[in-house]
């Protein structure tokens, strides 16, 4: 199974990997966001040590019923070759309706078709009141004309 855009990555096919990511993580369907890692990927997500789409889909299922009325921005940060560094943030809200902005960086690793082997994040989770929210948008993928990271000053 092929996954483009492949490596080597250029400016713009690492800001179109990292679009991709983010529409599939704003989904929120964590079969659909698994199967852009091959199926022996290796993650970090923060103290998390996983191996397989079975585990990824295991740990985004109950990550989404934690972190509710999730939306995601992600901006690379570097590329090279068959390497993508982004940074990211998010906002969220617990059962309890308190609301949180996480903020995050990621490193990945392709293989040739494409596919992501290896992905290390790390993540920090700043309280927020609802009123300071910056992501907005109706649940889904972030529309064309919102404001990114940088636009944001996040």
């Amino acid at each position: 199974m092929s996954r483009p855009p492949l490596p080597p990555f250029t400016r713009e096919t690492a800001a179109q990997k990292a679009r991709m990511a983010e529409d599939a993580w704003n989904s929120r369907d964590p079969e659909r966001v698994s199967l852009a890692y091959s199926p022996d990927s290796v993650w970090r997500n923060r103290d998390v040590f996983l191996t397989g789409r079975e585990a990824i889909v295991g740990f985004l299922t109950a990550k989404w019923a934690k972190e509710l009325d999730y939306r995601l921005i992600k901006e690379v940060w570097a590329w090279q070759e068959n390497r993508i560094a982004v940074r990211f943030a998010y906002e969220w809200h617990d059962d309890s309706g308190a609301w949180f902005r996480s903020y995050g960086n990621e490193n990945w690793e392709f293989d040739a078709a494409g596919l992501m082997v290896r992905r290390i994040a790390s993540i920090n989770d700043l309280p927020i009141l609802e009123g300071d929210r910056l992501f907005r948008w109706p649940l889904g993928r972030r529309p064309d004309d919102h404001p990114s990271l940088s636009d944001l000053g996040l």
